[in-house]
């Protein structure tokens, strides 16, 4: 079931991308591990079908790091969650990349976390796409600002921007919150990656430029190969 999903997923990814006449191979499938079962991201970790994973809480990644055990090093880590500062020594110890920064707070804790490294670390930076208060980002308005805060961190390597677009039907609805970050990326960011799209609407981010694709719950779910159905 699992492989399957994968692999439907994957060719959605390649067909979106080739509607908009871009290289399938620039898009990174991100899978979203925080609600799959263990026996699930291990599969999923085994099959090789992607380089790249993510958890939002630092606690519940360190945890299912430990419980793989070597087959945690078939992915990199990257970390999607609000990060608290007081979390941000642990948070380089468990992750690959941190595409969560929304303030200079959380970029100096990294900063300092980072002492002693010699390689930069990759960071994204969040962008708030809707007015929910539970949603973290710094606001479109103050995005300048900050990515010229993080130039005073040397340790800290701003690769793109990551926003999570409103929970709106249809998916097509989504469109200009996805138009709006690449907007603002090739304002702020010119040569920065994009973190957009998740399981209900990654066709339409890669269609506007995702860079990252964030996609879990079309991974994990027995019924999702059965709902998705495949481009024409």
């Amino acid at each position: 079931m699992l492989i399957d999903n994968l692999n439907q997923i994957r060719y959605r990814i390649r067909a979106a991308a080739l509607r908009k006449g871009r290289s399938p191979d620039a898009v990174t499938l991100v899978a979203v591990t925080k609600y799959a079962p263990l026996s699930a991201v291990v599969e999923l970790l085994k099959s090789g079908l992607v380089a790249e994973a993510a958890e939002s809480r630092v606690q519940d990644a360190e945890k299912k790091k430990e419980a793989l055990g070597e087959l945690a090093g078939n992915v990199r880590w990257r970390l999607i969650g609000h990060l608290q500062t007081n979390k941000a020594k642990k948070a380089v110890a468990v992750f690959d990349a941190v595409d969560s920064v929304d303030s200079e707070k959380v970029a100096a804790a990294l900063d300092a976390a980072l002492a002693g490294r010699t390689r930069p670390f990759p960071v994204m930076v969040q962008v708030k796409l809707t007015d929910r208060q539970t949603q973290s980002g710094v606001w479109p308005e103050e995005l300048g600002a900050l990515i010229e805060a993080l130039k005073k961190y040397p340790r800290l390597k701003v690769e793109g921007l990551m926003g999570i677009a409103p929970d709106v039907e249809p998916p097509e609805a989504a469109r200009p919150s996805f138009k709006a970050l690449r907007e603002l990326r090739d304002r702020h960011l010119p040569e920065g990656k994009l973190s957009m799209g998740m399981s209900k609407d990654f066709e339409v981010a890669v269609e506007e430029g995702a860079d990252l694709v964030r996609v879990g719950t079309s991974i994990f779910s027995r019924q999702s190969t059965a709902s998705l159905e495949a481009p024409a």
